[in-house]
């Protein structure tokens, strides 16, 4: 039994394939397009997936979408899907049903509650849910604009930000300043206390298209006046006030319990993940690493897989490597096409070999490995790579190469047989999806990757996940006693995470990285 998922059309398209309940491929489809954010169903997406299960079209037996879908002014809309798929069956999956599908049928729990908040899905911005094995039930709904993601997504318009794409910038920036503004953010939020949120609207100007649409009433309650300037300061304390207060209401919203699953746009903040796990109000959080609404394209699938179908849920997430592959003989066609010299390195331990050395000189590497990930993290297939030891890794990874604010910073990667030696993380570190501590000995030699004084992004990497690249931290721990390496995305300013080797050619060509392992070729500069 085929079953295609679709999710995001309107914003941040996916696909995924599911045969007989377990996951077989999921890709965004900007990674592929090399266009972000596009409005439209995710054509490329959906024939990579079907490509990685040896399927084609007429082959799936269901399509399930996640709402909301479609094109304004579309009417044969349901004419082209049948035409597109025409042995299957349509399944319509609700924006926030397919969010908590893809959060709890894919964790390690029989029995949790689930949160699901975006800043909208249809009608629902969120909704708290009673989970037990193959049953979903809402205890409790919330409805646009009651949500603490339009409120973040306001003072990210109001920080020069951009809404809706930009949000990860501001739970950064938040760690340099000062909640000062944070009671006057929750009594925007109107919370009380009971897991309620109900927005001040005359906090709002909707005649107001610039500065976050934030009225005049909400100036003068912050001291700020309109059209001036923010200094870094100011915009840090409002960074950090919104996120504080943001944390309390999602806090309130979760209540507590034994295990926590989490999903939407609001969970792919990690500050707000780890709030969660150090308040001690649950014994286990779960996170789905892809939370937004990419994320609907797996919830969609498995809804009807559970729902429609009737059938048992899969295991839970083994990795997020679902996306497309490329043998050697691809990329090597593709390197010859593009007139490249390369240095075939026939092992892998001759590529970890040849990796570790150019690490061990400074040089920074990008690092193009297996399948492409799903979700907007790099998680060791498609990352630029440095070790903690080069002096000169912050500049040269965020200034020269990233071009991003220096409150950015990369993630610390480490095996998991070694992550407690240095660090102190959870499970969610798996997934680059919470912030971790440094230990007080080791924090000297990860300067250049923390927040603040302790804090840091740490990727906890599983041997079965990534086997290469927990070579690669192995091998980089025996010669110079760190098994870390930084790790940032592979993709340069303001494009998706490359997917394919003709993406990633251009990329390391038009950035400052100095070498690229790709499958079994080496390139340099």
């Amino acid at each position: 039994m085929l079953v295609l998922g679709i999710g995001g059309w309107l914003h941040d398209g996916a696909a995924a394939v599911l045969r007989d309940g377990e996951i077989l491929a999921a890709i965004e489809e900007e990674k592929l397009s090399r266009r972000p954010h596009a409005n439209a169903m995710p054509e490329q997406a959906v024939d990579a997936c079907l490509a990685a299960a040896g399927a084609t079209r007429d082959d799936v037996d269901y399509v399930a979408i996640a709402r909301p879908i479609g094109q304004r002014g579309e009417p044969l809309f349901h004419v082209r899907l049948k035409s597109s798929f025409p042995n299957a069956r349509l399944v319509i999956a609700d924006h926030h049903d397919a969010h908590a599908a893809s959060a709890f049928f894919l964790s390690p729990f029989d029995k949790a509650r689930v949160l699901t908040v975006d800043r909208r899905g249809d009608m629902r911005c969120g909704a708290l849910w009673r989970a037990e094995g193959g049953r979903l039930e809402a205890e409790r709904e919330y409805y646009a604009p009651d949500s603490p993601a339009l409120l973040y997504s306001r003072v990210t318009e109001l920080l020069g930000f951009r809404s809706d794409h930009e949000e990860h910038k501001v739970q950064w920036l938040s760690v340099g300043g000062k909640p000062v503004y944070q009671e006057l953010f929750e009594t925007i939020l109107g919370l009380d206390g009971q897991g309620g949120v109900n927005l001040d609207s005359s906090y709002f100007d909707v005649a107001r298209p610039a500065a976050g649409g934030f009225s005049d009433k909400f100036f003068r309650a912050a001291k700020l006046k309109l059209g001036e300037p923010l200094s870094k300061a100011k915009k840090a304390d409002l960074a950090a006030s919104v996120q504080a207060a943001v944390e309390r209401a999602v806090l309130e919203m979760a209540g507590q319990g034994e295990n926590l699953c989490l999903a939407g746009g609001l969970a792919m903040n990690a500050m707000i993940v780890a709030a969660i796990e150090r308040s001690g109000r649950f014994q286990r959080v779960w996170v789905q690493p892809a939370g937004g609404n990419a994320g609907t394209a797996l919830g969609a699938a498995l809804l009807a897989w559970r729902r429609t179908l009737g059938r048992e849920a899969g295991r839970p997430l083994e990795n997020l490597f679902l996306g497309p592959e490329y043998d050697e003989e691809e990329i090597k066609k593709i390197l010859e096409n593009c007139k490249l010299r390369f240095q075939v390195l026939l092992t892998d331990e001759q590529i970890v070999s040849e990796a570790v050395q150019r690490l061990s000189d400074n040089q920074i590497l990008a690092w193009f490995q297996g399948r492409t990930e799903f979700g907007p993290r790099a998680l060791g297939n498609r990352s630029l790579l440095a070790s903690p030891l080069n002096p000169y890794s912050t500049v040269n990874l965020n200034q020269y190469i990233k071009r991003r604010e220096d409150f950015r910073k990369f993630a610390a990667a480490v095996p998991e047989e070694r992550a407690a030696e240095f660090f102190e993380c959870g499970e969610n570190a798996r997934f680059l999806a919470t912030v971790s501590r440094v230990r007080p000995e080791h924090r000297s030699a990860f300067s250049a990757a923390l927040l603040d004084d302790e804090r840091i992004r740490v990727q906890v990497v599983r041997r079965s996940d990534s086997p290469l690249f927990w070579e690669l931290l192995q091998a980089a721990g025996k010669k110079t006693g760190l098994p870390v390496l930084y790790n940032t995305s592979f993709n340069l300013f303001g494009e998706p995470l490359v997917s394919d080797p003709r993406a990633a050619v251009r990329s390391f060509y038009a950035s400052g990285v100095d070498a690229m392992f790709v499958g079994g070729f080496l390139l340099e500069k």
